[in-house]
């Protein structure tokens, strides 16, 4: 399904931003155990949690509590041409997005960007965001959510509801 680039390229990007989260690595489930501690590790395509829908497919590589981070997601999406994961949406996560294959549309915070193969997006705390699929092929993207142990996420906008 994916080239053998795009799989360097996840794993290397994955390695550097589980290293900037503190050092964290390791479930394979969906949710976290309370208290329980990612671990160093690989995790290949196939071993990362899949979730097919409509829009394509999400693979899970961490999620849980790393060694600065709780709530922690690594994942990797192929998203069908037309389609989104979710539409614009906000929470109180840190996040980076970063595009690997395919072309769509960036949203943030009401205004619409190009997003192209190589383009990475940062979104800080209760920013609205989102990714659409614009292209005619697959768009493939890394995601790496956080929050940080130490700095406790600003309080939700009055009246949020997510969207």
């Amino acid at each position: 399904m994916l080239n053998l680039k795009l799989r360097y390229f996840v794993l290397f990007a994955g390695s550097v931003i589980v290293f900037a989260l503190g050092w964290g690595a390791g479930r394979l489930e969906g949710q976290p155990s309370p208290g329980r501690r990612l671990h160093s590790r690989v995790v290949t395509w196939d071993e990362a949690k899949s979730h097919v829908d409509r829009w394509g497919e999400m693979r899970t590589y961490f999620t849980g509590e790393s060694y600065g981070a709780t709530n922690v997601l690594v994942a990797v999406a192929v998203v069908k041409p037309g389609e989104a994961v979710h539409p614009a949406h906000r929470h109180g996560e840190e996040e980076f997005l970063a595009v690997a294959e395919g072309s769509g549309v960036w949203h943030l915070n009401g205004k619409e960007f190009p997003a192209n193969k190589g383009d990475v997006l940062y979104v800080e705390p209760w920013n609205f965001h989102g990714l659409v699929n614009t292209g005619s092929e697959p768009l493939t993207f890394f995601v790496v959510r956080w929050n940080n142990k130490a700095i406790s996420p600003p309080p939700a906008p009055a009246g949020d509801n997510g969207r």
